[in-house]
Formats: structure tokens, sequence, C-alpha cells
């Protein structure tokens, strides 16, 4: 189990850590509720990390304290990405750094096709990945590149969801709940695309309920009870701890 890192005496944490995302001593609430409690983590480049947790532990507000998002606010601590501090960054900007967020319901722009959606995460710098490297990645979504995004179905919509973050030049892909709802032959086809990215040296973090699934594919995993870490270490470890995963997983 990794040991959180003392900055206590006013280190830079841009210069001290080796990691490529660092987290540290973050705080964040939704007005007076605290709802993330003094968390740090590090992630190396192109680590699958796998967040974890039962319902209302805090891993949603955790993704969203680092993409900078307006709610929940983060009050104390830093976030670092490849030596660019992400807390003194607004949302836009944190994207323009690297981040790339895939929330829950997907955000699907209506009235827009699947080709339009893509392109429209295109339309400021930094660029990501082509079109057509993208429709390689997502065959269907070459096939369904006129047909309204909102009219596909749940996994393809999550294939659109994750190719408009590719789209743009990310280096760390959020992921939240990216398997619910759909059948255990699209979660195969999502796993596969996400050990693409990581071969092209993305770091993801993996928001996700289905934890036995998300374990078997992550690097390592952090497990949140109550906003505040309880585990971090290799994934295989929890995978082989059964008091670990039915304390805080239910499994």
């Amino acid at each position: 189990m990794n040991v959180k890192p003392d900055f206590s005496k006013g280190h830079n944490l841009a210069e001290t850590s080796p990691a490529f995302l660092s987290v540290w001593n973050m705080e964040s609430y939704y007005g007076e509720s605290y709802i993330v409690q003094n968390i740090s983590f590090n992630l190396h480049e192109g680590e699958i990390l796998a967040l974890l947790g039962r319902n209302g532990a805090g891993k949603t507000s955790t993704l969203r304290s680092i993409a900078r998002m307006d709610s929940p606010q983060v009050t104390h601590g830093e976030i670092w990405l490849d030596h660019q501090p992400l807390h003194k960054m607004k949302s836009h900007e944190a994207a323009a750094a690297g981040i790339g967020l895939v929330p829950e319901d997907r955000r699907i722009i209506p009235g827009l096709t699947v080709e339009e959606n893509l392109q429209l995460a295109q339309i400021a710098p930094p660029v990501g990945w082509s079109l057509e490297r993208l429709y390689e990645l997502f065959p269907r979504l070459g096939e369904r590149r006129k047909q309204e995004g909102v009219t596909l179905s749940g996994g393809e919509q999550q294939m659109l969801a994750i190719a408009r973050a590719l789209a743009r030049d990310i280096k760390v892909l959020l992921l939240d709940e990216p398997y619910e709802g759909l059948a255990p032959v699209i979660v195969d086809e999502i796993e596969k695309t996400l050990r693409i990215i990581k071969e092209q040296g993305i770091t993801t973090v993996l928001v996700e309920q289905n934890a036995l699934r998300a374990l078997e594919l992550a690097d390592r995993s952090v497990i949140l009870d109550t906003g505040s870490i309880v585990f971090d270490g290799a994934a295989s470890e929890v995978l082989q701890n059964d008091d670990l995963r039915s304390e805080y997983l239910a499994i």
C-alpha cells in the first residue's frame, strides 16, 4: 500500500513528485457539505487507475475536482498534471492542459450528428486524434457518422463520448461509470479500446460500480470511503483481498 508523500515542509510538489498526475491533500465541498476529505494519490503516465467505493464515497466528486468543474468547489490542496498546476486553472484551462472528462450522462449534443459532435470538439486547439483515426478505433461510429448522436445505442453513445474526448489532445482521460447499462459484449469492446488508449500513453482514471471488471483492467486502485482514501495500491491486491472487497466494495 502506498504511503502519502510528506510535503509539510513546503516543497514544490511539481518538483518533488515523479508522478505524471499528482493529487495532494485535496478537499472539496458542495456548499457546506464536506465531500472529498484530504485525499492524495499519484499516477504515472499511461497507468489506469480504478477509483472505487460505495455510492456516495466521493468518486465522481474527485473526477470533477480534477477536471476543475465549478461544483464541487476545491478549497484546499494541489493538483498537478505534467508539472502544470491544475488547481490554479478553470475547467477550460484544465481541458487545454490535457484533461478529458467523460461524465456519466455522456452529454451527447442533441441535433448534431456523430461527426458534428466530434468536429465541435476540435474547433479550438489543442486538436487530438483525427476523425480517420477515431473511426479506425471505433468502426461503429464511422458507419454512423451521419446519424444524430443522441439516437445511437447506449454503447455507441459511450464510444462517441470517449472519441469526443480523444478528439482533443488529452493526457488524462477521466471516465465516470462507462459500463453503466451496457451489455457485457459492449463492455468488452470498451475495455479493448481503453487498452489501446493506454498503449498510446494516455493516463486513465476509471470510476466504475462494476468493480471486478475495473480491477481486472486497471494497474492500480484507490478506494474511497465517505470521501477519504482507505486503500491505495495495486489493483491485484484488491482482487486478492476478500476482506477489503467485502468491507468497502460489497463484493
